[in-house]
């Protein structure tokens, strides 16, 4: 299960504290509906279900913990959605002993048009085609999100972590290999970074990126 970690403050809602999460859960769950999750809040563990805010954005309920948290503080956070996650496929060729390649670095592809992102990403870890990237993950512009894009990463046996860390702009030095969820609209565009350089499917290759546009990222090992 993916792990999902973040800084966030305390809010008061109907009179109850709430923390809000800071991304759309939609963008990192193939299945829309309730989501039941454990959570930890500054070390404490507990389950609950998400509280609806609006198009894909949720509050983690604080009413049932048994815990003093102040209104307007900031604390580290952590959560995992309990349902079971889906499966492209099966019948896969690759598993983690068998990946479709071991990543030694990075190839640009571009997209040809917006909406492209994900599955450029990854085509480029892959070393696959953008077109055997849409036909692996099953769809098409503007359908890729992360919950996807983790789903075709296992399908291929490309390992990486089982966390996504949300920097929310902050400084953060990044590993080796990763893909960035960059900040735009309601969901996010994504790009590849493999030691030190930006391989941005819109843009081409970066040798820079402003960390203060960056929603957060996941390591791919």
């Amino acid at each position: 299960m993916m792990e999902y970690v973040f800084e966030q403050k305390i809010l008061v809602l109907n009179n109850e504290k709430v923390i809000e999460i800071p991304f759309n859960v939609w963008e990192v769950q193939e299945n829309i509906g309730d989501y039941p999750i454990e959570a930890v809040v500054n070390g404490i563990t507990f389950q609950c279900n998400l509280l609806p805010k609006k198009d894909g954005y949720y509050y983690i309920p604080l009413q049932n913990v048994q815990a003093d948290f102040e209104e307007e503080t900031f604390y580290p956070v952590s959560f995992t959605i309990l349902t079971e996650p889906q499966k492209i496929s099966e019948n896969s060729p690759y598993s983690i002993e068998n990946p479709i390649r071991k990543i030694e670095g990075v190839k640009i592809i571009t997209q040809p048009w917006d909406g492209l992102c994900g599955q450029t990403c990854i085509a480029m870890l892959a070393d696959i085609t953008l077109e055997e990237a849409n036909n692996i993950m099953h769809c098409r512009e503007w359908q890729a999100n992360m919950g996807k894009v983790v789903l075709t990463l296992d399908y291929l046996g490309i390992r990486h972590a089982n966390k996504i860390i949300y920097t929310q702009g902050k400084e953060v030095t990044l590993p080796k290999c990763s893909i960035i969820m960059e900040k735009m609209g309601r969901f996010s565009h994504y790009l590849v970074c493999y030691d030190g350089v930006y391989y941005d499917p819109t843009d081409g290759i970066l040798g820079e990126f402003d960390l203060a546009n960056m929603k957060g990222y996941l390591e791919i090992l």
